[in-house]
């Protein structure tokens, strides 16, 4: 199967199963929120991870560990390494069944290690391009990488459209400036790799790595980035909704509040108006019952008592109207509070 046909299958997998599966896992309610999100994570490593494993094992090793080599050494240790290994794997003093296809392995990997040119390529486009007998073609090189990271690119961007994806298109588009980079300095600038990392690996290889990881972190990101959106614009529109409806109460408070001290005031400007009215009438029907010398006292009592009752009526309607409007300002403050936060 080539690499165009390895990407196609892994792109449909990611898509068909992997995504899927990855959404279920993340869906609201079936997990707690960071233990889904744990549990979505190590689902995407163990998958990218073995299914790169498997990859690599389809590939069989390289022809530096065929030899027992590193990519840093020099054709002295290739040909110590050489005679080494084909002493170990002659057919005529290994009696393995595999030792002619082991032997016959190890022969190419020598003849290919030793001659620069050919290495050179082994390490830039593995065997395929022995296989195929490429030559380094910068411009080529350049056009093979542009198309690749051009259609990636194209379909991560139609697989991220809307608002709640957009973070996840960023990580992803930064995922791969990351990769291009990565790559045009280990296949154009000769760039040297450190020798304690993976030391039998080629550039090539490494360049497969990312082409194998890249589909299994676009869709974690397309996962990932759907399930940590939060909508700032909708948030804000149900906070505004809310202090509308705390407004309208308080309004309808003020209101009453208002009702009420027209009330009092009315009330009290008639007791000011005609402060004898309820002292003659009761005057006038106590008169017969009462002494001549006691009915002046007594009605200026009552006169007394009727203006009495009527100022802690006053009171006590303004304590209660106070009492409201205490209340109504605690609820604008409480209101203005939350409106600053």
């Amino acid at each position: 199967m080539s690499a165009g046909d390895d990407g196609l299958v892994s792109f449909f997998f990611y898509i068909l199963f992997v995504y899927p599966t990855t959404s279920w896992i993340l869906k609201p309610g079936r997990f707690p929120k960071k233990t889904g999100l744990m549990y979505a994570i190590g689902f995407l490593a163990i998958l990218a991870l073995g299914k790169t494993y498997l990859e690599f094992q389809e590939r069989g090793p390289n022809y530096y560990n065929e030899l027992n080599i590193n990519r840093a050494s020099s054709p002295l240790e290739i040909k110590k390494a050489y005679k080494k290994m084909s002493l170990e794997l002659h057919p005529d003093k290994n009696k393995s069944p595999n030792a002619a296809d082991m032997f016959a392995r190890v022969k190419d990997a020598y003849d290919t290690l030793m001659d620069p040119e050919l290495r050179e390529v082994y390490n830039k486009f593995g065997p395929e391009g022995i296989k195929h007998n490429r030559r380094f073609d910068e411009t080529q090189l350049l056009l093979e990488i542009a198309v690749y990271y051009a259609t990636w690119g194209m379909l991560a961007f139609v697989l991220t459209l809307g608002k709640a994806s957009s973070s996840a298109r960023n990580w992803i588009f930064t995922g791969q400036i990351v990769m291009l980079i990565a790559e045009i300095s280990l296949m154009l600038q000769e760039t040297k790799l450190p020798g304690w990392l993976l030391p039998a690996w080629t550039e090539h290889e490494f360049v497969f790595l990312m082409h194998s990881l890249f589909p299994a972190f676009m869709n974690g990101c397309r996962c990932l980035g759907g399930f940590l959106y939060v909508d700032f614009d909708e948030q804000a529109r149900q906070k505004m909704e809310h202090l509308d409806a705390q407004n309208k109460d308080i309004l309808l408070v003020l209101r009453d509040i208002q009702v009420n001290i027209q009330s009092i005031a009315t009330r009290r400007a008639a007791a000011l108006a005609n402060p004898s009215s309820s002292s003659s009438s009761s005057s006038s029907t106590i008169v017969p019952t009462i002494p001549p010398s006691s009915s002046s006292s007594t009605t200026t009592n009552n006169s007394n008592n009727n203006y009495n009752d009527n100022n802690y009526n006053d009171r006590s309607a303004a304590a209660a109207a106070g009492s409201v409007a205490a209340a109504a300002g605690g609820q604008v403050a409480g209101a203005r509070r939350r409106r600053v936060r």
